[in-house]
């Protein structure tokens, strides 16, 4: 089952995602994809890590490449966060950029198939109405052409807004 949980920035949907997988029965593992850059960065990463562990997850820091990671069918896996990993594999120099969001949608597919639940973070950043620079903007680009593609096969689509989870598609589990 594969559940995408959007909302801006600071609207709940971590928290949301969170409760979604622990009340799911199975070994869980959190896919954290925020490449650390400096010290605050190291702070909060390790901040969360506690904060995660306590809740029963098994912390997997993978900023790209998240196709080569291997689960059993009873995993629940939380992704957090699709802008995270669609900006390094873009940004990373290893991926084309116009290949990024076939690769990003690949491995969602490949750790779908794997596990018994796969929910996944994603930040809903296209409603401001400013005009960025053109390497922001193909950035923009990219994540919606995932969230989009993410969305379509996606069993449930939860928006959170101030907190308050808004069914998009399927079901609040």
């Amino acid at each position: 089952m594969l559940t995408v949980v959007t909302g801006g920035s600071g609207s709940g949907k971590s928290e949301l995602a969170e409760n979604i997988a622990v009340k799911s029965d199975g070994k869980k593992y959190y896919i954290a994809a925020m490449e650390p850059f400096g010290e605050e960065a190291m702070r909060r990463i390790q901040r969360h890590r506690k904060m995660r562990a306590e809740k029963g997850f098994e912390t997997i820091e993978k900023y790209t490449d998240i196709d080569e990671l291997i689960f059993t069918h009873n995993d629940i896996v939380l992704l957090e966060c699709m802008s995270n990993l669609c900006a390094n594999e873009i940004f990373s120099g290893r991926t084309q950029k116009n290949a990024a969001a076939d690769k990003i949608i690949s491995g969602i597919e490949i750790i779908n198939n794997m596990v018994s639940q796969f929910i996944i973070v994603t930040n809903e950043i296209f409603s401001d109405g400013i005009l960025y620079d053109k390497e922001t903007m193909e950035y923009m680009k990219v994540l919606g052409e995932i969230n989009r593609r993410v969305f379509e096969f996606a069993d449930n689509v939860i928006e959170s807004v101030y907190g308050i989870p808004y069914i998009l598609k399927g079901n609040l589990i």
